[in-house]
């Protein structure tokens, strides 16, 4: 089991650091309780090259590798491709998250249209001093399940300015237990074939829009009919285990709303 860290904080060795620690110690009881091998790959952005998108659409019209932009983006994206689960983490900075983790999200963008990392976990992190995390948590839940992610569970720690490993423990215990746990046992148990009635759904609606553009070839819709994505037998992007009333019902009403949003 490989698991990548994305630590979006430009602080050093502050909260968001030390909570991804205790997040790593928790996940290797885990392994070692279950016998399974656990590898982890880090990457802190504030350590690497990445530059802002600049919005000329060239990932989405001709595709991510004639993207202008020559850093570190294409080595990290082949890391979480390689990679068995994701965490994603971040302070909260004016109610979202920081401007590092906003290009590191901004630049991924074409996996929108194009999941390529379905199948695959992720747990999203934010931390704060005192006030809520919820929108800055939304931000990335929201990106990482368009880019194909199932999303085990995600966790806020409020911690002050800066506070301790023993500090963090001492508030959110339970809770960093929690999360370890939903993506262990997400990846371990292979939760990922059993999406959710809301990613069900989602996946009807981009399949009706991409059918209906086949006859307008574009790179994206190349993709999804590549995928076999556009065939009128498929469910999800990867085999499901879900019911058959589940998933028909999240089709139909996906198709329905798929008139009002594409």
């Amino acid at each position: 089991m490989k698991i990548m860290t994305i630590n979006g904080s430009l602080r050093k060795n502050g909260n968001t650091a030390r909570t991804l620690c205790l997040l790593e110690a928790e996940l290797n009881q885990l392994a070692s309780a279950f016998g399974v091998e656990l590898i982890f790959e880090h990457i802190s952005l504030r350590d690497i090259n990445l530059q802002y998108c600049r919005g000329c659409r060239t990932c989405f019209d001709r595709g991510e590798d004639k993207c202008p932009i020559k850093d570190d983006l294409a080595s990290i994206q082949s890391k979480m491709a390689n990679s068995d689960g994701l965490i994603a983490a971040s302070p909260v900075y004016v109610n979202d998250v920081s401007g590092i983790m906003k290009t590191w999200l901004d630049r991924l963008a074409y996996l929108c249209h194009r999941p390529a990392l379905s199948g695959k976990c992720a747990l999203t992190v934010a931390t704060i001093g005192v006030w809520p995390v919820d929108h800055t948590l939304n931000t990335l839940d929201f990106a990482l399940s368009s880019w194909g992610y199932y999303l085990a569970g995600h966790l806020g720690i409020k911690g002050g300015a800066l506070s301790t490993p023993e500090q963090i423990l001492q508030l959110h215990d339970r809770q960093i237990k929690k999360a370890a746990a939903q993506l262990f046992f997400a990846i371990y148990q292979q939760k990922s074939s059993s999406p959710s009635f809301m990613s069900l759904m989602t996946f009807s609606i981009q399949q009706r829009y991409w059918r209906n553009k086949i006859t307008q070839p574009s790179l994206d819709g190349d993709y999804w009919l590549n995928k076999g994505w556009t065939h009128p037998q498929c469910t999800y992007y990867i085999p499901t285990k879900n019911v058959r009333f589940k998933t028909a019902l999240a089709r139909l009403i996906g198709w329905g709303l798929s008139y009002f949003v594409t």
